[in-house]
């Protein structure tokens, strides 16, 4: 095995540990999402006019896209707080692969985010959600969800190794819910005004979000559309491509040099 898988695996293994130990964080995590599905679609989808189409059918992917986007802000808190708390510190003094920290965080995440998206997903087909295309093309549908979520996370990994602080990391991890509500996620963008359904159609959570639709057959592409979420499949994957270039490279960096 290789110097990185292995010391990749040794660091996953922490973070697993880490996340099974603080149990009220998951369920907080887990439950925030299927508080959202049960409130906005039944109070807000009573007024949302969305003709031939049920809005908690069209609401669950978007749920789905906005919680992973959530990666940001789980992967600043705990990078931040393990930077706060002088581990990291520890950690550059071991003789390991300086990818295998970021990594093995990324790993970790990604893994309980798939567990935690099989109680969701329950709870949406007891609200009236169902999977309208093909088996391969919903296998499609999560192996693309969990992509974003692990591109969103070496943002949010890169971020709070920047601040250095569990309370900045907290302050800023806040923004992100704004995110979701500058794109599709909740509702459609064809009734906004044209300078906003620009920026809300290059949200990255909008291609995603679309191409989650599209592939469980909740909703088609919306005519008139930017680019990505024209081309929402390809979209998404140009998006998760560009962030993984991005914050990848720089997350190893800042945390191989530290304070430097």
């Amino acid at each position: 095995m290789s110097t990185l898988a292995y010391d990749s695996s040794a660091m996953l293994g922490r973070q697993l540990r880490r996340s099974l130990n603080n149990p009220g964080l998951i369920i907080l995590t887990q439950t925030m999402p299927v508080s959202m599905l049960l409130f906005f679609g039944y109070v807000f989808g009573s007024a949302v006019a969305m003709p031939g189409q049920e809005y908690r059918s069209f609401l669950l992917p978007g749920l789905l896209v906005a919680t992973a986007a959530n990666g940001i802000m789980n992967g600043m808190f705990q990078a931040a707080q393990d930077t706060h708390r002088g581990v990291m510190d520890r950690f550059r003094t071991l003789p390991m692969s300086r990818a295998a920290v970021p990594l093995g965080q990324a790993g970790a995440d990604l893994m309980i985010t798939a567990a935690g998206t099989v109680p969701f997903l329950l709870v949406g087909l007891a609200v009236g959600w169902r999977i309208e295309g093909s088996a391969l093309e919903a296998v499609g549908a999560f192996g693309l969800l969990l992509l974003f979520r692990f591109a969103t996370t070496w943002i949010g990994i890169f971020l709070g190794l920047l601040t250095r602080s569990e309370e900045a990391a907290g302050q800023l991890g806040g923004a992100t819910f704004l995110l979701p509500l500058l794109s599709n996620a909740y509702i459609p963008t064809e009734g906004l005004p044209g300078w906003l359904r620009v920026v809300a159609e290059w949200n990255p959570i909008s291609a995603v979000t679309t191409a989650l639709r599209d592939l469980f057959g909740n909703a088609g592409v919306p005519e008139g559309a930017a680019w990505p979420v024209a081309h929402p499949i390809a979209g998404s994957l140009a998006w998760c491509a560009v962030l993984l270039a991005v914050f990848v490279p720089a997350a190893v960096h800042r945390y191989a040099n530290g304070e430097r």
